[in-house]
């Protein structure tokens, strides 16, 4: 399936920050920008802070006046906007998402995803999704709406050649050991992680119970590299809410914690080998 907005959430992220090094450049503060325009206290602290869904053209178009920047950069800004313009998928589930954490994982580059005691989403099956939001406490509609997103961000695996993120994932054995579904159920996702991480864009590496505590983190985080330089970003996934981190000291810490936690899992062919061993099992 094509992704029209493929791109629009980092050039969103990006043109806002490029108005805030523009306006910082002229001396304005963001309120006095908002005088010259006649627009309400507030409305360029939001585009800075990347707070709004879809950029205006003719607000972009009034700021590059007020900036005096010039044709040839202007153009550069005005086809950031374009682009950050476009209508993501993810805006018609407000219920599940309402942050742009599937905007992020959408355009990026690299994934570096850690889950203690459960699947990735990008990495779950089906029948794996359902029986894990079986047991939560939301309403039968949310879940099959949730069921729903959670395939359409899997599509990012799919395209083609450099177009699909490099994915470097950490699970844990306690991950596949638990009793959900049916055996067949159990079966098919594990047959799933082995097709998965069979690919070359993917490294899945597994802590097993025999190797003692993991070192590296607790937490379930999910890390988003971009190109051109752009700065990594984190998002923190709690039973209640994805949380974005992107604090260049935090995130960096969180870097270096998916590090130390990738150092004491298993490589990727050790942990194809278990995959098959463990499908063996489940036969």
């Amino acid at each position: 399936m094509t992704d029209d907005a493929y791109g629009a959430t980092i050039a969103k992220r990006r043109l806002s920050r490029r108005l805030a090094e523009l306006r910082v450049a002229t001396g304005y503060t963001a309120n006095h920008v908002c005088d010259i325009l006649n627009w309400g206290r507030g409305k360029v602290g939001r585009f800075e802070a990347n707070q709004w869904k879809r950029p205006e053209m003719s607000d972009i178009r009034d700021l590059l006046r007020i900036y005096d920047v010039p044709p040839g950069a202007g153009d550069e800004l005005e086809d950031l906007a374009i682009r950050a313009r476009a209508r993501p998928w993810w805006r018609d589930f407000p219920e599940i998402f309402d942050n742009e954490f599937p905007g992020f994982e959408n355009d990026a580059t690299r994934i570096r995803v850690f889950m203690p005691l459960i699947l990735p989403g990008l990495l779950q099956t089906p029948a794996y999704t359902e029986a894990l939001m079986r047991a939560g406490s939301r309403p039968p509609a949310w879940r099959e709406k949730a069921l729903a997103t959670r395939l359409r961000r899997q599509e990012i695996l799919d395209r083609p050649g450099a177009a699909a993120p490099r994915l470097s994932a950490v699970m844990t054995e306690a991950s596949l050991m638990y009793r959900w579904g049916t055996r067949a159920d159990r079966y098919e996702q594990v047959l799933h992680l082995a097709e998965i991480g069979s690919r070359p864009n993917v490294d899945l590496r597994i802590q097993r119970f025999i190797d003692g505590p993991y070192p590296g983190m607790h937490s379930m985080i999910n890390v988003f590299g971009f190109p051109d330089e752009e700065p990594d970003l984190v998002y923190m996934e709690t039973d209640y809410a994805i949380e974005e981190v992107s604090n260049a000291e935090s995130v960096n810490a969180y870097v270096q914690a998916f590090g130390r936690a990738s150092e004491g899992a298993l490589e990727p062919a050790d942990t194809a080998v278990f995959l098959r061993q463990l499908a063996e099992q489940l036969e």
